[in-house]
């Protein structure tokens, strides 16, 4: 029901979603004609009589409305009904009520927002955290890392991932001192075999490739998406106002279109929606509010692989095993609620 385009991106995603995957089932939670009319064997739909506005406070959707489709989505995976919930809603909403409903993991403070961005070596960076949470002590980005390395080694088979702390220089000695100390975390947490980590990394080794994962506060790391899924777009203003100009700028955006199709399709963010609200205890996918069905597809693909590949126990293992480091704080049929 979440997202800028609602159902008429949600509802077509889902049906190639299930074609694609006959051993998925989907619970879509919601009302409303189109919602009920939706028919497919694998597909259920579960009854919710209100809907999380995107520009609804965090108030509202914890303490009014009980009965929003965001809500009772994530209910269907704290229920054991569903192994992951995506919804293209309010973040900020969809966060506090994960957290609430579902509650963090022991070890873990705060759940992050884990996001695959694009990266020159043809596949992706992922970065983490990308705005749940603005201010962050150096135990949070130690368990930012630990949550990031678990999601790729599930994802990408990478069991020993490696991780780079986003800093504004390579050098130890550069950098906050919250950043400075998270560093020292991270080479303690290495040394004890908890991580594979880099090392410091600055914002360009995100597009570079030069790590699989690199870690930062949520303020940085949103600026940061803001800008690589700005990159696509910018690609695409200037292949149609070249193709607007004389006929000599025509010639010249003729021959380079190719390569800079190319070049938009891999840099092309619905290729990589789909972000995971870690740290839960449940799978929760957050997907872009103004995704179309294409990118609505791909978050579905993250949720499905993430639950297929034991996701949460991957993350249980590796903050178990990383636990002397850290300070804070079951198999059902393969479904996924998406509201």
């Amino acid at each position: 029901m979440g997202g800028d385009l609602g159902l008429p991106a949600t509802l077509p995603a889902c049906l190639a979603f299930l074609d694609a995957h006959p051993d998925a089932r989907l619970l879509l939670v919601g009302a409303g004609p189109a919602l009920q009319g939706f028919a497919h064997p694998r597909a259920e739909i579960v009854p919710a009589s209100e809907v999380v506005a995107m520009d609804d406070p965090v108030e509202i959707a914890l303490r009014r409305k009980k009965d929003s489709s965001m809500r009772v989505a994530i209910q269907q995976v704290k229920d054991g009904k569903a192994q992951a919930a995506v919804s293209a809603g309010n973040t900020g909403a969809l966060m506090a009520l994960a957290r609430y409903l579902l509650k963090t993991t022991d070890g873990i403070d705060r759940p992050a927002i884990a996001y695959p961005m694009p990266n020159a070596r043809g596949g992706a960076t992922t970065v983490l955290d990308l705005g749940a949470n603005v201010d962050c002590t150096e135990q949070h980005l130690l368990q930012f890392a630990v949550l990031g390395s678990a999601l790729v080694a599930a994802l990408s088979g990478k069991e020993q991932p490696t991780v780079g702390l986003l800093n504004i220089g390579e050098e130890v000695i550069k950098g906050s001192e919250v950043i400075k100390r998270a560093g020292e975390l991270l080479r303690s947490a290495a040394a004890a075999g908890d991580l594979n980590f880099h090392g410091n990394v600055e914002g360009n080794d995100i597009f570079k490739g030069t790590t699989d994962i690199v870690v930062c506060d949520g303020f940085v790391g949103n600026v940061a998406l803001k800008a690589s899924e700005g990159l696509a777009g910018m690609v695409g203003g200037f292949l149609r106002e070249e193709f607007s100009r004389n006929v000599f700028t025509r010639i010249a955006a003729l021959v380079a279109y190719p390569v800079l199709a190319g070049f938009k399709r891999r840099v092309d963010h619905r290729r990589y929606n789909g972000a995971a609200l870690l740290g839960l205890r449940g799978l929760v996918f957050k997907s872009h509010g103004s995704a179309d069905a294409f990118a609505f597809g791909h978050a579905l693909e993250r949720a499905y692989d993430a639950a297929r590949n034991n996701l949460l126990d991957r993350v249980q293992s590796r903050i178990a095993h990383a636990r002397p480091l850290l300070v804070g704080g079951e198999a059902a049929p393969e479904a996924v609620a998406t509201e």
